[in-house]
């Protein structure tokens, strides 16, 4: 029996389809005002809980072989990316859980003090590997599931909305590769207690994103970049009404003002590992928009 966390998000639901398309036991952890109709016509598992609750994850982690843990913060990276983890992880060593697959991100390890979701991560990351437990921690550069409403909005109006330096690199992983990973790694021995960075095959510029859709879309590009200073205004502005909001903006600026790519050699040994080729986000995007 598979435990999975984040269901019902881009990443979990793509776990999810590929576990149950192996026929595997399947138990979904979602919110009761969550859409997870596609998850019960699947054959899952609903567990209904709170991943606020240490009783609710206690009960929902019982008989589980393998917990994948694939939830985001929801702006709470205290309560969701830390403690929900860290009792995920100690139930895990309660009920001899024989892997353990946590989806971090790409630069955890490097101490941004301004973004409390990668502060979360790393912590995780570390009670992990101390836990005795067998584990994969993954680190995934952007998502290419992101930037579908991005591309929808671009097909519609050609514009494109750049925050920051548009030279900054990236390397967008295809949502459906991660899954993948995902999933193989419970069984693929070259991924067991290793922490793996996931991108895709191609180092971009972020200013490469809205030259992709243009090819897709066959539109010339209309590209507004914007300073990032306009989000550090918009941080005070909400600083002074919100303050869980405010941190919630420090990841996000995070985000915009540095580098998250994998390097050449990062994914070929991906790619080694889990013996199949990463796909470029120009052939994800015109998978997912029939183009």
């Amino acid at each position: 029996m598979f435990l999975v966390t984040g269901a019902t998000g881009g990443i979990g639901r793509r776990v999810v389809r590929l576990l149950r398309q192996q026929e595997k036991s399947v138990r979904t952890f979602v919110r009761l005002t969550s859409s997870y109709s596609e998850l019960e016509h699947r054959g899952a598992d609903i567990f209904i809980g709170d991943l606020r609750s240490e009783k609710d994850i206690e009960k929902a982690c019982q008989g589980v072989q393998y917990i994948i843990s694939a939830h985001g913060s929801d702006g709470d990276a205290l309560s969701l990316d830390y403690r929900a983890n860290i009792e995920l992880i100690e139930q895990a060593k309660a009920n001899g859980v024989q892997h353990f697959v946590f989806i971090s991100v790409l630069g955890a390890d490097r101490g941004y003090e301004d973004a409390p979701v990668f502060k979360a991560k790393r912590a995780v990351e570390q009670y992990l590997q101390a836990s005795g437990l067998n584990y994969t921690i993954l680190r995934p550069a952007g998502l290419a599931s992101n930037l579908l409403p991005l591309a929808e909005r671009f097909r519609e109006t050609g514009l494109y909305l750049l925050v920051g330096d548009p030279k900054n690199r990236t390397s967008i992983v295809s949502t459906d590769d991660l899954a993948r990973i995902v999933v193989d790694s419970v069984t693929v021995e070259g991924a067991r207690n290793q922490i793996l960075s996931v991108g895709g095959p191609e180092i971009l510029l972020r200013e490469d994103i809205p030259r992709i859709f243009s090819r897709v879309f066959s539109k010339e590009p209309i590209v507004i970049n914007s300073p990032l200073f306009v989000v550090d205004g918009l941080r005070s502005a909400l600083g002074l009404f919100n303050p869980k909001t405010q941190k919630a903006l420090g990841t996000y600026r995070t985000l915009l003002s540095n580098e998250f790519f994998c390097t050449k050699e990062e994914t070929a040994n991906l790619e080694r590992i889990f013996n199949f080729k990463l796909e470029t986000l120009e052939s994800f995007l015109r998978r997912y928009l029939a183009v």
